[in-house]
């Protein structure tokens, strides 16, 4: 963990370009080495966007209509899932507008709730959430962009992980060289992925002014009147809306965030659900309960209905798709553990700017790193499934510390203050989200819970133990400005 919570000091200090010009500084414009403002409106649309829509409504409908049991009910879910989304991503607006930092959750719960659980959050996701999310989206685009040279047979499972593997370098090393690289690659796949799902809406309006309404008229018939498994519906269409928080992780990397933060929310999430609505409604016009429920991929299975010698490009939309969804991934990931070891919660390293490029990029080679490891891992799906419940947790903990926020820092400035009923409102749905894996789950959250307590004894050793022995502060100090020079990085600097 970062010397400097142990009283010494890391960093070398001929690295150190020094405030005030006492030392040549990189960036001539500014005279400091920090993360610079280049994410504009449209780019912090082109996130929320962009890491929403993944692989989620190309194969997800499935699990939806499965737990909720008819087109009728599905369709209402996805509405809903829409709206608890835009709730929480408003909650989000004002956490943003209030504490700018970056490192979304992480963040909030560190003002909230303090040190302890806000490291307990970054652990998991530096382990568990960030690598494994980053290698699932990483292998389903292998997936997809090499179905069309298998059309027949079975995709090699080795060439999908090493296309992985190189797709998770390319994206590593075009986010540490460039942030408007990375910004404009986001814009570029949003659009792309935008254009898939309006060619499978707009050839569903097409189809249902020739009547083909047969299975949007079953309605709600066969509906599921289990409560859990109406409950997992909205579990399985919430997996799609995964991202919605993703542009508070660059809060600080935002021009004027006071204003873009909220308006790339507002216009974000309204678009993203019409979009997933009319989706399926599409995919209803062609394709039956009975064979969407037997299909691996509901739009590849739409293309192949429709589309004929053409259903090629369907796949190959779900491959630029989550292409997109790992540039995403892996911008707002480098930030959280940049965020984490500012804070003293990881090594100082992470905490360090590229004096070239001004983006963090030892954490950015951190977490594609781990990314990459773990594609030769067998299990990372049934990871991913452990920690739904401490990534809903993690969310809950954040809306909730901006309630108590209100009441313990009133005098805190807040551009945007949302009626306190949105926030409650989101928390019981949250609540509701927690305790439907207790009953579904709960192996998956004992698991989960697990995990994240893997995290209370490196916390106690590497943050909390302040006296750690002269020999070991030695070897990470020399460690620590070997890598500054490896990689001519240097200490965040703020303007005097």
């Amino acid at each position: 963990m970062e010397d400097k919570m142990s009283g010494s000091e890391v960093t070398d200090p001929k690295l150190m370009p020094m405030v005030n010009g006492s030392t040549a500084s990189a960036d001539s414009s500014s005279g400091t080495v920090q993360l610079k403002r280049k994410i504009g409106l449209m780019n912090g649309v082109g996130i929320i966007v962009g890491s929403i829509i993944g692989s989620g409504i190309f194969v997800s409908p499935k699990g939806v209509l499965l737990q909720a049991g008819s087109v009728g009910l599905s369709i209402l879910v996805w509405c809903g899932c829409g709206l608890i989304s835009l709730v929480g991503a408003l909650c989000y607006a004002e956490l943003g507008c209030t504490i700018t930092d970056s490192g979304g959750d992480y963040a909030y719960i560190l003002k909230s709730f303090g040190p302890f659980f806000a490291f307990l959050q970054l652990w998991v996701n530096l382990i568990v959430i960030r690598p494994t999310a980053q290698a699932i989206v990483a292998l389903t685009f292998a997936y997809y962009a090499l179905q069309p040279i298998f059309p027949c047979d079975e995709v090699p499972d080795v060439a999908v992980r090493i296309l992985a593997a190189l797709c998770i370098s390319i994206l590593t090393f075009v986010n540490v060289v460039s942030v408007r690289a990375a910004t404009r690659i986001q814009d570029v796949f949003t659009v792309a992925k935008l254009m898939a799902l309006l060619i499978i809406i707009g050839t569903g309006i097409v189809m249902i002014g020739m009547g083909e309404t047969e299975y949007l008229n079953y309605g709600m018939e066969s509906t599921s009147e289990d409560i859990g498994k109406i409950s997992l519906a909205f579990y399985s269409g919430l997996f799609a809306y995964a991202g919605w928080n993703f542009l508070n992780f660059v809060t600080e990397e935002m021009k004027d965030p006071y204003k873009n933060l909220p308006r790339a929310i507002y216009i974000s999430i309204p678009l993203v659900t019409c979009v997933y609505v009319f989706s399926n409604v599409a995919y209803f016009t062609v394709i039956s309960p009975a064979e969407m429920l037997k299909s691996n991929a509901v739009a590849v299975t739409f293309g192949n209905k429709l589309f004929g010698v053409m259903a090629w490009i369907i796949p190959i939309f779900v491959a630029l798709s989550t292409f997109g969804g790992v540039n995403g991934l892996l911008f707002t990931s480098g930030r959280l553990f940049f965020v984490g070891a500012r804070q003293g919660h990881l090594p100082d390293v992470l905490a360090m700017i590229s004096v070239n490029h001004y983006t963090p990029m030892p954490a950015l080679l951190f977490t594609g790193s781990m990314s990459v490891v773990m594609l030769v891992s067998n299990d990372i799906f049934a990871l991913i499934n452990y920690l739904s419940f401490v990534q809903w947790l993690s969310v809950g903990a954040s809306v909730l510390g901006m309630v108590y926020l209100r009441y313990k820092h009133p005098e805190w400035n807040r551009p945007i203050k949302f009626p306190l009923v949105i926030p409650l409102t989101f928390l019981v749905f949250v609540v509701f989200l927690l305790v439907v894996p207790l009953y579904a789950a709960p192996y998956d959250t004992g698991m989960g819970v697990l995990i994240t307590c893997t995290g209370i004894p490196v916390y106690i050793l590497g943050v909390m133990w302040k006296r750690k022995p002269k020999a070991f502060l030695d070897a990470f100090r020399s460690l620590t400005v070997l890598s500054q020079k490896v990689m001519n990085v240097t200490k965040e600097e703020h303007e005097a």
